[in-house]
């Protein structure tokens, strides 16, 4: 079969110059600010301009420019070379929600494969508005305006598929050998925070890392873990979902405990894990009394990971509804989730 996977990602700005408007586009997003165009627009515009100076210092320390789109690309090139073990010719695009390469540029990268079938794959494991149904209502309108209408095939979201809670296990293992003797650790999953509104609404990402953690906790078993969950990255004056990875690493300091602290909801190296996992935040573990203090990587590529991104496409082509790590809807009634709206059109 020709088949054409869309890889879901926020993007980051290529050069210090995009920094502005990445996140003018970034705060844009009425799945961001939700609020009216006449209102939001000017507001994304205020708050951009504000951020942009600290933006481009984090910038600069990662040479100039964002590494997630050539980390989604070697992605990309992986997951195309799964699904052509399995006998389809396929191809993966990058669709971007806030820079290069936008839904309309992959849209018409699609158009111009002519592909059979379409699968539309986030990046994102834990199904969030902000992120996964953003991406996937921007491309419905990119494909609808462009004339696109070869049958679509959609992932949900798969916080605990098996390949993708192996590789964190995996990694997290890894990490865990570079434990210094005479030291007790608590272990830190960390995952981007969200506002408490836009859970409270019934945005279903906070219970979804939940179940991500659970797994591979699980899947390390035999061990007496010391950890916790944490949220990182807060913008603004709103209230968070917590607690906050800032505040638990000055905790371990406080106890005395080394800290190993693992990213779960992003699966490729960016600024907030580059600049603010490994610089920011070691430097506050520093300062904050803890003795010892490891990074675990993000996913990448690891084989086990891909593997379950080639197995959730391959599944959804035979689903009447968006897929998920489950037979059926994972997620509790009252939270919004991908199942509301089936983009499965076989």
């Amino acid at each position: 079969m020709k088949l054409a996977v869309v890889l879901f990602n926020l993007g980051g700005p290529d050069s210090l110059d995009a920094v502005l408007p990445f996140l003018q586009n970034l705060f844009s997003d009425p799945a961001i600010i939700q609020l009216p165009g006449f209102i939001r627009r000017p507001l994304a515009r205020f708050i951009a301009a504000k951020r942009t100076p600290l933006a481009k210092k984090i910038y600069e320390h990662l040479g100039g420019s964002s590494p997630i789109l050539p980390e989604t690309e070697a992605q990309a090139r992986a997951l195309e070379e799964v699904l052509r073990r399995e006998g389809h010719d396929a191809r993966c695009f990058i669709a971007m929600r806030c820079w290069r390469p936008f839904t309309a540029d992959a849209v018409r990268a699609v158009k111009a494969f002519a592909p059979e079938r379409i699968v539309l794959l986030p990046l994102y494991p834990q199904y969030s508005t902000t992120t996964s149904r953003s991406s996937q209502e921007e491309w419905r309108k990119e494909a609808s305006r462009q004339g696109l209408t070869v049958p679509q095939h959609q992932v949900c979201c798969y916080p605990a598929e098996s390949g993708f809670v192996g590789a964190i296990a995996d990694l997290v293992a890894q990490a865990q050998k570079q434990a210094k003797p005479g030291i007790a650790y608590r272990m830190l999953f960390s995952a981007h925070g969200l506002p408490k509104r836009v859970v409270d609404k019934g945005d279903p990402y906070q219970w979804q890392v939940e179940r991500t953690v659970e797994a591979v906790v699980a899947k390390l078993q035999g061990q007496s873990l010391d950890y916790n969950i944490c949220y990182q990255s807060r913008v603004g004056p709103l209230e968070w979902i917590g607690p906050a990875t800032d505040a638990e690493i000055k905790r371990a300091g406080a106890d005395g405990k080394g800290v190993i602290i693992a990213p779960v909801a992003f699966v490729s190296e960016h600024s907030e894990t580059l600049v603010e996992l490994d610089i920011e935040y070691r430097k506050l573990a520093g300062e904050s009394g803890v003795p010892d203090y490891i990074r675990v990587p993000t996913v990448r590529t690891h084989p086990a990971f891909i593997a379950a991104l080639g197995s959730l496409a391959l599944t959804s082509l035979n689903a009447k509804t968006p897929v998920t790590c489950a037979p059926q809807r994972i997620c509790p009634r009252n939270c919004t989730c991908g199942h509301d709206k089936a983009l499965a059109n076989v």
